[in-house]
């Protein structure tokens, strides 16, 4: 395994991972590359470069907000939202910022922040090109940059050499398949979980790997009480109200609802779901899980264990998200959870695999029950577009959240009713997806060119 937990789940800010965070993550290794370097002194300009998919959707997604504020030496998993709103108007009012909160430089959309939408960089759409110029205006510094999906972030050279996120080189068990872990836990009578957490201990004390998943689990949680909490108009022009406050409100004045109505926990559900995906579209703060635009999808399936299972505990959440991950890690592998190179078959998708997988889990699921439950949850989602309005993370992103949770939890329950036999593996449809995702039109992937994107007159 070279993917760790938190590696997938991460701490950020929204709307997007690939655009937003990733972007941000960029600025903080280019800053750090211009230390090394001995030129960050000598910096009195720097000129940032946005390709394809993220010069296309890049003013929806906040890329442009994120640029400013990574250059600013910010950073995605502890700035607070409500003070980076300020300093990005204050940004672009003033046409200046400090570099990495050192030395005054310019910087203006237009002049040192360029979108070039007709253009992309050779290896991926998510691409990003830094300059470093002197006070004479002559360059010093050039890097390229890759934001890959769920806030990785690439340079070009490991681009080219297919670097691991994390070694893998003392992992006690290694797999690079569905197949391969399957067979790890048939010759080790280990769960899934069991064997991510034993190769997580290659980084990490046992201490600090659960204290750090329950971390992860509260600040997911903390992202559906706020958006609970939150009513409103979400930014951007689209004009979308929250809706998380509101059914909140009336599933809390009629618990008695649920007696006369079984389905009453799906309005949880998908409560869980606006809220955390609401939140992320108004730039609030989230886990990529493993990405943004899909951040409502595990929450809202972790919350059901955790509310509505009567045998739920920390345990089983530790369960639950090292399973999930090792199904993340399989998809990024093998495949992407960029919706630049997949469509939302990568975020969306993803994200349901994960979660069927982890609820499945620990709801007593065999490891082949659990790799079933994944497999059917991508099954029914390969295809799916990303074409988001008007290049916002808002629709269709928030109610696909909703459905890819409730998704999850079907998909976890048929599973549960077989023996882990079935006709299609996990591995099979891991590979449809990423040819899905190659055949696909750039139309469809992030790029606010096709779909509903196109076909919905904006007032």
């Amino acid at each position: 395994m070279s993917i760790s937990i938190f590696e997938l789940f991460k701490i950020g800010i929204g709307p997007s991972s690939s655009h937003t965070v990733g972007p941000m993550w960029a600025c903080r290794r280019y800053l750090d590359r211009l230390e090394e370097r001995g030129l960050k002194t000598l910096t009195a300009g720097v000129t940032v470069r946005l390709y394809g998919s993220l010069a296309l959707t890049g003013r929806g997604h906040g890329t442009d907000k994120a640029v400013m504020l990574g250059l600013a030496g910010l950073r995605p998993d502890t700035l607070d939202p409500d003070d980076a709103e300020e300093l990005y108007a204050f940004i672009r009012q003033q046409g200046e910022l400090q570099l990495d909160r050192a030395q005054r430089i310019p910087f203006r959309e237009g002049h040192e922040l360029l979108l070039l939408m007709r253009e992309r960089l050779p290896h991926h759409s998510n691409g990003m090109r830094f300059e470093a110029f002197d006070a004479g205006g002559r360059e010093i510094d050039r890097a390229d940059y890759y934001s890959v999906g769920g806030g990785f972030v690439l340079s070009a050279a490991e681009v080219e050499n297919a670097a691991p996120v994390m070694t893998n080189a003392r992992a006690p068990f290694p797999f690079a398949s569905g197949d391969e872990l399957l067979a790890i836990c048939d010759r080790e009578r280990m769960t899934i979980g069991e064997v991510v957490l034993a190769n997580e201990e290659t980084w990490r004390s046992k201490e600090e790997i659960r204290s750090g998943i329950l971390s992860i689990r509260d600040a997911m949680f903390d992202s559906i009480e706020r958006g609970c909490r939150m009513d409103g108009i979400l930014p951007g022009g689209l004009k979308v109200r929250r809706r998380a406050k509101q059914l909140h409100t009336e599933l809390l004045r009629r618990p008695e609802q649920a007696l006369r109505d079984p389905l009453t926990t799906l309005d949880w559900v998908n409560l869980y779901a606006l809220a955390v995906n609401e939140e992320n579209a108004a730039g609030g703060r989230v886990v990529t899980a493993p990405t943004n635009g899909a951040a409502g999808v595990i929450p809202a399936v972790l919350a059901y264990y955790e509310r509505f299972v009567h045998s739920a505990n920390d345990d089983g959440v530790v369960q639950f998200m090292a399973t999930a991950s090792a199904i993340g890690a399989l998809y990024k592998q093998n495949a992407s959870i960029s919706a630049a190179e997949m469509g939302c078959q990568g975020e969306v998708g993803v994200a349901c695999s994960m979660a069927a997988a982890g609820l499945c889990a620990v709801l007593g699921g065999t490891p082949r029950q659990v790799e079933n439950a994944a497999e059917i949850a991508m099954e029914h989602n390969l295809g799916l577009t990303c074409d988001p309005i008007g290049g916002l993370v808002q629709i269709p992103c928030i109610e696909r959240n909703t459905m890819g949770a409730v998704k999850a939890i079907n998909a976890a329950r048929l599973a549960l009713k077989g023996d882990g036999t079935h006709f299609v593996s996990l591995d099979s449809v891991i590979e449809t997806m990423r040819q899905t995702g190659v055949d696909m039109s750039e139309k469809y992937k992030e790029t606010a060119l096709g779909g509903l994107a196109v076909n919905v007159t904006l007032c």
